[in-house]
């Protein structure tokens, strides 16, 4: 498979091979949905805790005695019929949400995932978006011209969630200057994953020879 490779000024520069490992995997729904959902669940926390009867402070003393007053009987303050008692089945910061997911099945929905999104023209190829200086300024300018490709108006336009551009290695200084834009989210390429992949409508990979070499080991791997 091949793809056009673009510099940081949206420039044709040349083409690029794609694997037919990762990018030409048909469509599963099913499989996406699962990983996506599960990935989801393990990046949950158990924060909401509510005290049951035996954490609530108090109610060591019966608060009457059980006969002869006429009202009901009751054996302590930290009741759930109480005001200021323990709450009955409330939530607990002891559930695990966490869910299995086999490595094959991540591998392949990941392939699933950016298969999907360069059929549908949702991928760009840069060779490289390396700035000079960590500027806001200087990310927005090379982020206005690679908009100038046909078909991805949107990483300007598009106010939310408009595009994950993953690095091939490590850049502090260009991830800072990207930092600073809402619609934008940085990741490197080997950290890629179904659901930040979906969250954004485009990728933009940048030194993608590289990249594409390191996605097809880690997903033959896994595979």
């Amino acid at each position: 498979m091949k793809a056009t490779l673009y510099n940081q000024t949206g420039k044709d520069i040349g083409k690029i091979f794609l694997p037919e490992s990762v990018f030409d995997v048909p469509w599963n729904a099913d499989l996406v949905h699962q990983v996506v959902t599960s990935e989801a669940s393990n990046m949950r926390q158990s924060i909401a805790h509510a005290k049951g009867r035996s954490e609530v402070r108090g109610g060591g003393k019966k608060p009457w005695r059980q006969k002869g007053t006429g009202r009901a009987r009751h054996g302590s303050r930290r009741s759930p019929l109480w005001v200021g008692g323990g709450v009955t089945h409330g939530p607990t910061k002891e559930k695990n949400y966490a869910k299995k997911v086999n490595a094959k099945m991540k591998a392949k929905a990941l392939s699933t995932a950016l298969s999907e999104k360069l059929r549908n023209r949702e991928i760009l190829f840069v060779d490289s978006l390396a700035l000079a200086d960590a500027k806001t300024k200087d990310a927005k300018a090379a982020l206005t011209a690679l908009a100038k490709v046909e078909g991805f108006t949107g990483l300007v336009s598009k106010k939310k969630n408009a595009a994950l551009l993953a690095f091939g290695e490590k850049d502090r200084k260009t991830e800072k200057s990207f930092a600073n834009i809402p619609n934008i989210a940085t990741a490197e390429l080997r950290n890629l994953t179904p659901h930040t992949l979906l969250q954004y409508k485009f990728l933009v990979v940048e030194k993608p020879e590289a990249g594409m070499k390191f996605l097809e080991r880690k997903l033959a791997k896994k595979k």
